[in-house]
């Protein structure tokens, strides 16, 4: 590239520069500036720093001058994020169930450059969150803005639907048929996307785990048009779920093989099945017995209950007697 076309890219240069080497505690003299276009070919002297940084404040960089005995130093003041609103997007990015490893990995490297690069070596921190896990689908990116792409232009779409069996093997539902359904909204609950739709196969508004659907295309024929009570129960679906606020305990649970998808969603594949029936399983959990987790065990009725310890069968007892009172005077 000749003199005069690297010319013509210093004031993208010299951005470049003061937005990836210097923040309010990391600032660089005209010197250094000059040292480090001429690292990229391009020359400059003090006089021409000065009328390039007065341009890019003119276009409305805000780039700070402060003295440093005989110099001036040069730094970027605001950015369009602020180191702890950063922070806070890459610690939810990098426990987000929803992303994979993969993902995650490149959304904090794409983070790193909206800052300095001493901010963007903080950003990649070791994040734990309790009983969390990642999702397996790396095609989720697609999956969701294709059913983006389907909603707007109010189409339908379909999709193959994987599950679980006792042994954690992934399987399509219904030997791969083909679910068709008209989407109406993506819900952000427990870590996870969920689909709200109205499902051909069932006839009924459906709601479904967008990382566990495959093979999404949209399709030309247009949404079924919901009725006042459709699209009122569709909404009704989108409320928030969670199983947290009590005193922390490792339970076994004894269910029925026909709850492993259950388990699995709720508490990742780590977990381990162990047949005890034809058909039933046990499984032990970490959970905060509360009344949370009492009504979402009890919603599985007779194919779900604790076996130990003591003290949370015990207690399980108590919460089934409670509910059971409540209906004494119907004999």
């Amino acid at each position: 590239m000749n003199r005069v076309s690297r010319q013509k890219q210093k004031l993208f240069y010299l951005e470049k520069i003061l937005y990836e080497q210097t923040d309010e505690n990391h600032r660089l003299t005209g010197p250094e500036l000059i040292n480090q276009l001429s690292l990229y070919g391009i020359s400059a002297d003090r006089k021409t720093i000065y009328d390039d940084i007065a341009t890019l404040v003119d276009c409305g960089l805000d780039i700070c001058t402060d003295r440093e005995g005989r110099n001036n130093v040069y730094y970027v003041g605001s950015r369009l994020f602020q180191e702890e609103e950063l922070y806070v997007l890459a610690d939810a990015v990098a426990s987000s169930k929803f992303l994979t490893q993969k993902k995650s990995n490149e959304l904090i490297r794409k983070l790193q450059q909206l800052t300095s690069k001493y901010c963007a070596q903080h950003l990649r921190r070791t994040v734990y969150v309790g009983n969390r896990t990642k999702t397996y689908n790396e095609k989720i990116y697609y999956t969701t803005d294709c059913i983006h792409q389907a909603i707007y232009r109010d189409r339908q779409i379909t999709f193959r639907y994987v599950e679980y069996d006792i042994s954690k093997k992934q399987r399509f539902r219904h030997g791969g048929q083909l679910y068709q359904v008209s989407p109406y909204y993506l819900i952000w609950e427990n870590e996870c996307y969920y689909l709200v739709c109205y499902c051909r196969k069932h006839e009924k508004i459906c709601r479904y785990r967008v990382d566990r659907m495959a093979d999404v295309e949209e399709i030309e024929e247009k949404r079924k048009a919901l009725s006042i009570d459709e699209e009122a129960f569709a909404k009704s679906l989108r409320g928030m779920y969670n199983m947290y606020g009590g005193v922390e305990e490792s339970v076994v649970l004894e269910m029925s093989d026909r709850l492993i998808n259950v388990i699995i969603d709720r508490f990742g594949e780590s977990v381990h099945p162990n047949r005890v029936a034809e058909d039933r399983f046990t499984v032990r959990v970490d959970v905060q017995i509360s009344p949370t987790f009492w009504g979402w065990l009890f919603q599985f009725g007779d194919q779900a209950k604790v076996i130990s310890p003591e003290w949370v069968v015990n207690e399980a007892v108590k919460q089934a007697d409670k509910i059971l009172r409540q209906y004494a005077d119907r004999g």
